[in-house]
């Protein structure tokens, strides 16, 4: 057999880079069915995604400036990874306790409702609170 006679492989999509956009691209074209090489010159996650807090976060902190929108989008995205992983991700809770000497000041929209309602939600946990997890 001649080499001509053996056909050039081809491939849909080539990604370059390991870090953890990289895999993510790779993973997501190859889950939808596309032929994908990835390349990488050193370890897979080797440098700035090794140094993750490897949390697949909502974007609350986002509504800190009233981006609804983008927290929302970030939950479903959140949602669409734990679904995706569930050997390798879950929900993890968290507690923010409040104190007396506890005072949210800031410049943010967000952080001066805070410094009004805090007081008030304490010893209390609304419903809303319940749903997002907190």
């Amino acid at each position: 057999m001649v080499s001509e006679d053996i056909p050039e492989p081809s491939y849909d999509i080539f990604v370059i880079g390991g870090g953890i956009n990289g895999v993510g691209i790779a993973r997501d074209a190859a889950g939808r069915g596309l032929s994908v090489v990835l390349a990488e010159m050193g370890d897979l996650a080797q440098a700035t995604s090794s140094a993750s807090t490897k949390l697949f976060h909502g974007g609350l902190r986002y509504l800190e400036y009233f981006e609804v929108g983008l927290v929302r989008k970030a939950l479903v995205e959140r949602e669409v990874l734990l679904r995706a992983m569930p050997h390798i991700a879950w929900p993890m809770r968290f507690v923010l306790p409040l104190s007396d000497d506890m005072r949210f000041e800031g410049t943010t929209p967000t952080s001066r409702l805070l410094t009004l309602f805090m007081p008030w939600l304490k010893g209390r946990r609304p419903a809303w609170l319940i749903r997002l997890g907190l």
